[in-house]
């Protein structure tokens, strides 16, 4: 992918001088080495941004970057780690000097299977990453940008269709994508003195690594395996593309993107 200008990929250093020279944003993806993440951090550079990825595997992350070098920072970080997520957020500023945008994006689950049968490892394991991996990133994004100068930036939640219902078998991660709904609402809340927005991005079976067994058959509420559709990634990355460049006057606090036909509205 060739990165090109977008009409909207630059702002101007200070509304009170609007013959300031454009800068590009800044932008922060977790999970960046594969699926969502990846998609969402080509979309971000092919539109101008630079982009800070960040996620375990480095190799991944760039293989990410290696579509436009000169726009990717490559940070393998576990999100699910304090010091690390410190850490990435340090070179952000060090790099760049500010931040507009994070999409807390990293996420994962655990094999399906009913709440007796999960250990707390297993339980521990999708809230380190989903919930307090979230937290920790949202923590070091509200830091910067409500002292960086202009103030201001925004954070976006991947939430999940599983924010709004479950799976069967699926109580760590439905847990975990509900909780990340109140930490989108949270920070929508605290952030509005620093003009600081937060949305929540909730995706519905884009094509993937990890849905690559969607077509084959998932169990339903009524107990069926029934094959699922997916939709083209490339959806799910538009959409987190339009959330981000609107002005922080404006915000799309949710937003549903999904496979048409998949069984999300009469679930079960």
């Amino acid at each position: 992918m060739n990165s090109t200008d977008h009409p909207t990929s630059a702002v101007a250093l200070s509304s009170a001088d609007p013959s300031a020279a454009p800068r590009s944003r800044i932008a922060v993806v977790t999970g960046a080495g594969s699926g969502i993440g990846r998609a969402a951090a080509l979309k971000l550079m092919q539109a101008g941004w630079q982009v800070a990825l960040l996620g375990r595997r480095e190799e991944a992350l760039a293989q990410t970057a290696a579509a436009a070098p000169a726009q990717a920072l490559v940070l393998p970080t576990d999100v699910s780690d304090e010091h690390q997520v410190a850490a990435a957020f340090a070179a952000v500023k060090a790099r760049f000097g500010r931040l507009d945008l994070l999409f807390n994006n990293a996420g994962m689950s655990a094999r399906g299977m009913e709440i007796d049968q999960l250990s707390v490892a297993q339980w521990r394991a999708v809230v380190d990453v989903n919930l307090t991996g979230s937290f920790l990133c949202a923590r070091e994004a509200f830091a910067m940008m409500k002292a960086q100068s202009p103030q201001g930036g925004r954070i976006i939640n991947n939430g999940s269709i599983s924010a709004h219902a479950p799976r069967p078998g699926s109580v760590a991660y439905t847990s975990t994508k509900h909780a990340i709904t109140g930490l989108t609402k949270t920070l929508a809340l605290d952030g509005r003195p620093y003009d600081i927005a937060a949305g929540q991005l909730d995706i519905g079976n884009a094509q993937t690594d990890l849905t690559a067994s969607f077509s084959k058959g998932l169990q339903q509420a009524h107990g069926a395996v029934v094959p699922e559709p997916v939709m083209d990634v490339e959806h799910a990355a538009s959409a987190l593309l339009y959330m981000a460049e609107l002005p922080l006057s404006a915000n799309v606090p949710f937003l549903t993107v999904m496979a048409t036909k998949m069984p999300y509205i009469g679930r079960g």
